[in-house]
């Protein structure tokens, strides 16, 4: 039976710094322009209406607060929209219609050549690596699948994406929630313990844990968790492979 790698990105194969001082810079600067442009596109409309339902259930305060304002000076839907989304960039909150629309947004910066991703120095080497060996590879980020693809492809060693075999995102589930993990056993056709996750979140290794994953937390400096809660640790990507030998 084969071994699976299962992959987040940010912290793991890609620097945090690139994530938060690049693209969510990137995204927040394009939104209101990008909303603007594209408000008759059938994608557009559909994230719109599901922010829309996000924010109808969101009972954080500074949500509620953001509502009440907007209503209190009579935004048009769309600019109230605008708004909430930038609250939850701001608060780096994981709303999957976020995640769609960062997406799409990314998409039009790489073309434009505005953006190019710089992985950890030994990422892709290991990624090439780990496939010819015949390892399957896949992705689960709370990015979206889009977003996912455009990072692997865009690189500064070149399109990757070939290399993966499948790409989950928070539609599947939340990454903390071990049922998630069950979903993604399923989708894989295999069996829990032939798949290792690797994430630089010590909560996402545990639920990946509870679902019969085995776990390797990335630690790396700059990654905001550094409590490997127990799991086996990693300080590169080219720890990966003895890792698993040495479970074999």
């Amino acid at each position: 039976m084969k071994t699976h790698l299962l992959l987040d990105i940010e912290g793991t194969t890609c620097p945090t710094s690139f994530v938060s001082n690049v693209l969510f810079p990137y995204a927040k600067d394009h939104l209101r322009g990008f909303i603007s442009n594209n408000i008759a596109s059938n994608n557009v409309a559909d994230i719109l209406l599901e922010t829309e339902r996000e924010w109808s259930i969101d009972n954080d305060p500074l949500s509620i607060e953001l509502k009440t304002k907007c209503q209190q000076q009579h935004l048009s839907g769309h600019e109230a929209l605008i708004q909430y989304l930038h609250l939850l960039i701001n608060q780096d909150r994981k709303s999957t219609s976020l995640k769609d629309l960062q997406g799409l947004i990314w998409d039009q910066g790489y073309a434009k050549r505005e953006l190019q991703v710089e992985l950890f120095p030994e990422a892709a080497g290991c990624l090439k690596e780990w496939s010819k060996a015949g390892m399957v590879l896949s992705v689960y980020s709370s990015g979206s699948i889009k977003a996912q693809k455009l990072i692997y492809r865009y690189t500064t060693s070149g399109d990757l994406t070939q290399l993966f075999h499948q790409w989950f995102d928070t539609h599947t589930g939340p990454k903390k929630n071990a049922s998630s993990y069950t979903k993604i056993v399923n989708a894989l056709q295999t069996q829990a313990d032939q798949i290792w996750f690797v994430s630089d979140n010590g909560a996402e290794c545990d639920a990946a844990k509870f679902a019969g994953l085995k776990t390797l937390f990335s630690l790396r400096a700059g990654n905001p968790d550094q409590n490997p809660r127990g799991h086996t640790v990693i300080h590169s990507l080219s720890e990966v492979t003895q890792q698993i030998k040495e479970t074999q």
